[in-house]
């Protein structure tokens, strides 16, 4: 049984939690700030859980400071408010997990099973590198919890993904929250050069080495030096440079067309929409630069199976265009629940362009559902949810489902609970994961109040 630090600065949760904890034989201590926190951990305790948002030093300065310890126990962070910037900068810093509130008994049973007794000091942490990625959905967690964990490394990362999804906003992410986010960030499509001037653009050459060669180049591996490579789209690259990309990674070296052998200390980031397992099989792909590219996977989601994500996503690129544009506009709750809807073939980047056409071709400041144009939707036929996959069509239905119970109670969750014969905490949750709160509380008027 575990002695668990409890470090919360909300008295109702931190009891809740204590009591939780008592109840499956481990023993709570409590702190109600940052400091007591730190004045409270000795070598007795054997686990933290961590506020993130307190008064006075918040979590993460609390969570620098335990891991700057020998001998640190792991610490889990809790917060109502993740974004993409506390989830990488707390996993980066050496958190052994980071986790939405509310969390359930059985949720606590099972971290506090997985657990390690003790986790070793993984290095100096740095400065918050700012918000990159929008997203709260446990999908995007997961992609947010790798970014912090491979930050740091020099390891290569394979980012795959559908187009559209934001593979490069991921290998950004990974290079600001790290240790080269003071050298340069370069980004090469591979698919969008010719394979003749492909060699060039990547490893460079010298002067006179080819007929258009009238000056040194340095090449992307070079011009990334002490930074970051990203290559995107590499399951369109030819076979024949394929063999010269691996050796580049293997030996850390490149050659200039017509010059000599110079060491690179890029670190390479890759990325493909294709599959890369089959162009593997189909002879499309080196077997041996796939294993040497997919060190770090890291998968990120369609939009169809982020669909919490879809309203943030929404307002934000909304504010962004409406910025532009010089005027405020706002989505009301019917547009949200269409944009909710929708497959999303080309994923954020559809999402984004049609917010966009939405706030250009909107005379008024509410942005309603028939301002919404999404070309080829088939939200009334219900087909979309027959093409998708089972969690999608699930997902779709369940959002379908809620949405129309909290209106047809007015924004009440207790008897919105009751109609759909479920709990009001499942209701709730399952608001959060489709990101319904927050029409909901706009039907109620009562941010975050009990409607019993």
């Amino acid at each position: 049984m575990a002695t668990v630090l409890i470090v919360d600065d909300d008295a109702a949760l931190r009891d809740g939690l204590a009591e939780t904890l008592t109840d499956l034989g481990h023993t709570p201590r409590l702190a109600a700030s940052g400091r007591e926190g730190l004045a409270a951990l000795d070598g007795d305790v054997d686990a933290v859980l961590l506020d993130l948002r307190m008064t006075g030093m918040d979590g993460i300065e609390v969570l620098r400071r335990i891991r700057s310890e020998n001998h640190a126990p792991p610490v889990v962070v809790l917060t109502a408010f993740a974004s993409a910037a506390n989830t990488i900068e707390a996993m980066r810093l050496g958190a052994f997990d980071h986790l939405s509130k509310p969390i359930g008994r059985e949720e606590l049973r099972a971290l506090l099973h997985r657990l390690p007794h003790r986790t070793p000091v993984v290095g100096q942490p740095q400065d918050d590198a700012g918000d990159t990625l929008i997203g709260t959905s446990e999908s995007m967690r997961r992609v947010q919890k790798a970014i912090g964990l491979a930050a740091d490394s020099d390891a290569t990362v394979l980012i795959l993904g559908e187009t559209g999804t934001g593979k490069e906003l991921v290998a950004r992410a990974l290079h600001v929250h790290g240790k080269r986010k003071d050298g340069p960030f370069v980004a090469v499509n591979c698919a969008a050069i010719p394979e003749d001037l492909l060699e060039s653009e990547l490893f460079g050459h010298v002067k006179g080495s080819f007929t258009g060669a009238t000056a040194d180049r340095a090449g992307a591996f070079r011009d990334a030096a002490n930074g970051t490579l990203f290559l995107d789209e590499i399951g369109d690259m030819p076979l024949a440079m394929q063999a010269k990309i691996l050796r580049a990674l293997q030996e850390q070296v490149v050659t200039p067309v017509g010059g000599k052998p110079i060491r690179t200390t890029a670190r390479v980031i890759a990325a493909t929409h294709r599959d890369l397992s089959r162009l593997v099989a189909a002879h499309g792909f080196r077997e041996d630069l796939y294993y040497r590219l997919n060190v770090v996977p890291i998968a990120i989601p369609t939009l169809r199976e982020r669909v919490a994500d879809i309203a943030p996503l929404a307002h934000h690129f909304l504010a962004r265009a409406a910025a532009s544009g010089g005027r405020h506009k706002q989505l009301d709750a019917a547009a949200l629940d269409k944009l909710r809807h929708h497959a999303w073939p080309g994923n954020v980047r559809e999402l984004r362009n049609v917010i966009e056409r939405a706030c250009v071709m909107t005379r008024g400041d509410v942005i309603g559902p028939d301002d919404i144009d999404i070309s080829g939707s088939e939200l009334t036929t219900g087909r979309a949810e027959l093409d998708a996959d089972l969690p999608t069509a699930v997902a779709q239905l369940e959002t379908k489902m809620i949405q129309r119970a909290l209106d047809a109670c007015g924004g009440n969750r207790t008897e919105a609970a009751r109609r759909l014969n479920i709990n009001r905490q499942l209701l709730y949750t399952k608001m959060q994961r489709y990101g319904l709160a927050e029409t909901s509380e706009n039907l109620t008027g009562r941010v975050g109040k009990d409607d019993d």
